[in-house]
């Protein structure tokens, strides 16, 4: 009989490899994890530091570091990652050559809530807790705010946000019990009138054709209120 030498070299090559992938992925499993490391995506300005999230790594996995890599709970470290009232979303794994590794987005704040427990609330409309480590330079919000309702409030700030003169010359939300909404801007003494959030882009327009005029006139500081509650109107109280 004929002996197909083609045939064994090919199954001799074949279990060689088996073997050697499985060899690795053992030898892999067991390699040791190196101490996180934190990478941030977006937000350059740290709220929460790499040392925090380094500790909630360690701390959450029972001294995560210099363990194998098949008995890390990967799950379990970026719940605990996305369950901190800071950071948006989190993405823990570990690298090929064995490093745990931790992308990390925080929130965005867009304006600061005063109040007996001030707070921030970001892009998405969310409560965010202050920082000791960082600021962020927002509007601050008065007035009557409930943090488990925060539409009104998000849907203003993000308005301040997007737009330019909005963003350079607001300097303070305030929300009524009526829940109307007031703005003060900076270097001026009138309290601008927003009422419900009704035709904002149009009320936004009206009080910067007013703010352009007066401030051509140099009479902005003439007047007490200026209140865009009207529709095309603008209604002005003199100081």
């Amino acid at each position: 009989m004929k002996i197909n030498w083609d045939y064994i070299k090919m199954m001799v090559l074949l279990g060689l490899v088996v073997f050697l992938y499985a060899f690795s992925s053992a030898r892999n499993a067991k390699r040791e994890v190196s101490k996180p490391l934190v990478e941030f995506v977006g937000n350059k300005n740290l709220f929460i530091t790499h040392e925090d999230v380094s500790k909630l790594l360690i701390q959450n996995q029972q001294n995560a570091t210099n363990k194998s890599k098949e008995i890390l709970d990967l799950n379990l470290l970026e719940s605990t990652l996305n369950a901190n009232p800071i950071i948006e979303f989190a993405d823990v794994y570990v690298s090929v050559t064995g490093n745990l590794v931790a992308k990390v987005k925080q929130k965005m704040p867009i304006a600061r809530v005063i109040d007996e427990t001030s707070f921030y609330v970001d892009s998405n409309g969310g409560f965010m807790p202050l920082s000791k480590n960082y600021t962020e330079r927002v509007p601050i919000v008065t007035g009557i705010v409930d943090k488990k309702d925060l539409g009104r409030i998000h849907e203003i700030a993000t308005k301040i946000q997007k737009d330019e003169f909005l963003k350079k010359h607001v300097v303070q939300i305030q929300q009524n019990k009526d829940n109307t909404i007031d703005l003060k801007l900076r270097q001026c003494n009138f309290v601008v009138k927003i009422g419900s959030l009704e035709q904002l882009d149009k009320k936004i327009n009206n009080l910067k054709a007013f703010y352009l005029k007066a401030t051509k006139d140099k009479t902005l500081n003439n007047y007490s209120k200026v209140n865009l509650q009207f529709g095309s109107q603008v209604v002005c109280t003199k100081a």
